[in-house]
């Protein structure tokens, strides 16, 4: 504990081994991600390298979380043990898990879906909301959802406004088919859709997918750093 409140350091000592600059060491103090430095009789700032630790804490924690809530844990690492420190944490992991998992629901689901043939069609394919229901094995109402939530929207015919799935829209169809059946839930898949249909190719769907999971590792061992740093935060409280 001696080492983290000694030596003494100034701003430019924190900002040096955080990786940051003066003034994003201050604005780090302002909103309480550094405890407050004190102060000389002539108004100097005095650190220490808990408050580097502190820094890069939330440099990690802001990669791994997002900086709201690397903001957030480094806060009630300052007030540890009285804070939900450890909760906030289990519940960043919890957030990458579920990502993690949706991910990997999709990669199963394109997977099935690469099997089948989906650029030989032909505009006579196109079929209407009860066509595809009974192809997909879903009820028309589930496919208005879908329309609704932005997921498959199919083009519109006549004066009565009836819907009209073409290929593309088949294939989208089949695609939020199977991603649901993978457990895939509409939130993510309103994101994933419009990425899924600029793929031209499975396997381009495959490199996105592959990415978005590099990603979420590239997070978890963000958020496992951003954990160490703060081992020696709460060590000095």
């Amino acid at each position: 504990m001696n080492s983290l409140q000694s030596p003494v350091l100034r701003t430019a000592d924190v900002a040096r081994g955080a990786g940051y600059s003066v003034q994003q060491v201050r604005k780090l103090e302002r909103d309480g991600v550094l405890a407050p430095a004190t102060r000389s009789a002539s108004g100097y700032r005095s650190y220490t390298q808990a408050h580097v630790a502190a820094a890069l804490a939330y440099r990690a924690l802001a990669i791994g979380a997002g900086p709201a809530e690397a903001r957030r844990i480094v806060r009630a690492a300052h007030a540890y043990p009285a804070s939900d420190l450890f909760a906030l944490l289990d519940a960043a992991h919890a957030r990458l898990d579920t990502e993690r998992r949706d991910v990997r629901s999709a990669k199963d689901a394109a997977a099935t879906i690469a099997v089948e043939p989906i650029g030989d069609v032909r505009p006579a394919d196109s079929m209407t909301i009860s066509e595809l229901g009974r192809a997909l094995g879903v009820r028309p109402s589930t496919l208005r959802h879908w329309d609704a939530e932005g997921l498959v929207v199919p083009h519109r015919a006549g004066p009565h406004g009836t819907r009209v799935y073409t290929p593309g829209d088949v294939r989208d169809a089949r695609i939020v088919h199977q991603l649901r059946l993978a457990g895939y839930r509409i939130a993510p898949l309103r994101a994933l859709m419009p990425e899924l249909r600029r793929a031209r190719r499975w396997d381009e769907v495959s490199a996105m997918l592959a990415a978005r999971e590099s990603n979420i590792d590239a997070r978890s061992r963000a958020l496992l750093e951003g954990a160490a740093a703060l081992g020696a935060v709460i060590s000095a409280s």
